[in-house]
């Protein structure tokens, strides 16, 4: 489900489309997530909130960030020493992935922003830029009798070429 939050009634249609309670406390946390272009702290959120004025448990923000990552309306990126950031499913971009040797394609979620959070919180670095190259095999290739007894990278290109 593609989300898109403008005002406060795109985030009850959020939660009812998803059949959560419209509380108030909910929709704050979906606005806080919504204004954020970076994936947030629990306790990033609760900071946010109180500074709003709102009356929210740093227990119902929990509570509420795991109903919401069970019913895949954000994503939750381990970003060490027990500490999770969470982010919008529409503000995650996407990567298409392929195998190597049958082209098969996949599209992930891009996973730069779970090791960006982890570097930033670990050394206080940022990414200027990103760039990475991945080559990739499918399960059933890799499984696959002939790959199982090549040796190196270089047998893969006379494979592929086959």
């Amino acid at each position: 489900m593609e989300i898109i939050i403008g005002d406060i009634m795109d985030v009850e249609k959020i939660l009812r489309e998803n059949k959560m309670r419209v509380t108030k406390n909910r929709i704050s946390i979906l606005k806080i997530l919504d204004e954020s272009d970076t994936g947030v702290t629990a306790e990033y959120i609760f900071k946010k909130a109180r500074g709003e004025k709102e009356k929210i448990d740093l227990s119902t923000i929990y509570r509420t960030l795991e109903a919401l990552d069970e019913k895949d309306v954000l994503n939750k990126f381990d970003i060490g020493e027990g500490k999770y950031n969470y982010i919008l499913k529409n503000k995650c971009h996407k990567h298409t992935i392929y195998c190597h040797l049958c082209h098969k394609k996949i599209q992930i979620d891009c996973p730069l922003f779970q090791v960006e959070e982890i570097i930033k919180n670990k050394t206080g670095f940022t990414f200027v830029e990103k760039e990475i190259k991945l080559k990739c095999i499918c399960e059933e290739c890799r499984e696959n009798e002939t790959l199982n007894n090549i040796k190196n990278k270089e047998d893969w290109k006379s494979i592929e070429t086959k």
